[in-house]
């Protein structure tokens, strides 16, 4: 399998600053970003650089985004890892796979960010048929978490950190929650996207809470576009009859 064909690895110009993070997830952010800045000052007193993250919690609330603004930050390329396409009936070749895909980040000093990481990092004391090969990949994927170079960036992310081994979770430096946002939040998360849009059509658009960015994007746009189209169907416009 060619490895290529695994990773997604368009750069997407996302800012951190452009981004509603808590208060606590920024500041564990810039700091990592000032760390890595000052990564060989750091590595020649012997400290250690932080450069394996975890985020977890509500889907839709950030995390893709974040691992995206970093790289961004970092200047690194991005390679986004298709968790599904890597994930083999034989266990070996799974392990393979990630090997040549660390690897690969490792050496390019890149952001290689693992959505849906409980696919691959699930305890080995799950109920699973197949413990065994569970407890084989995650012992393969603590020593390419271990071995992982410190220029490189490991952003791995899950809506399921109840499940994921607890020998992995202690290898993560940082881990950073994403609950859904606040009814403020979210008022100010809906300003931004509508400010771009003429003061009617914006007025018109009603607001849910209780959901993720994700959900109240979509939610939004659906009714902006709505009210957009539905304008400009009122207005009628008589073209001159062509004359023979």
């Amino acid at each position: 399998m060619n490895i290529a064909d695994l990773l997604i690895t368009k750069k997407e110009a996302i800012a951190l600053d452009d981004m509603i993070l808590a208060d606590e997830s920024r500041m564990q952010l810039d700091h990592l970003l000032k760390e890595h800045k000052y990564l060989d000052v750091l590595q020649g007193y012997g400290l250690p650089v932080n450069n394996k993250i975890l985020l977890h919690g509500a889907s839709g609330c950030g995390k893709t985004s974040t691992a995206k603004a970093l790289a961004n930050a970092l200047n690194k390329p991005i390679y986004i890892l298709n968790l599904s396409n890597v994930i083999s009936a034989k266990i070996g070749e799974t392990s393979q796979h990630l090997k040549q895909i660390f690897d690969k980040a490792g050496r390019d000093q890149a952001v290689l960010f693992l959505d849906e990481f409980d696919q691959i990092g699930k305890s080995r004391m799950s109920e699973d048929k197949d413990v065994g090969e569970i407890r084989r990949l995650v012992n393969t994927l603590i020593q390419l978490i271990d071995y992982y170079p410190e220029k490189a960036l490991l952003i791995c992310a899950t809506n399921h950190i109840e499940v994921i081994d607890q020998a992995i979770l202690r290898r993560f430096q940082l881990q950073i929650e994403y609950t859904l946002p606040s009814s403020v939040v979210l008022d100010q998360y809906y300003d931004s996207l509508m400010e771009k849009l003429p003061g009617d059509i914006a007025d018109g658009v009603q607001r849910k809470y209780n959901i993720s960015f994700a959900e109240a994007k979509d939610y939004a746009f659906t009714q902006a576009k709505y009210n957009l189209i539905e304008n400009l169907e009122k207005v009628s416009i008589v073209l001159p009859t062509e004359t023979l």
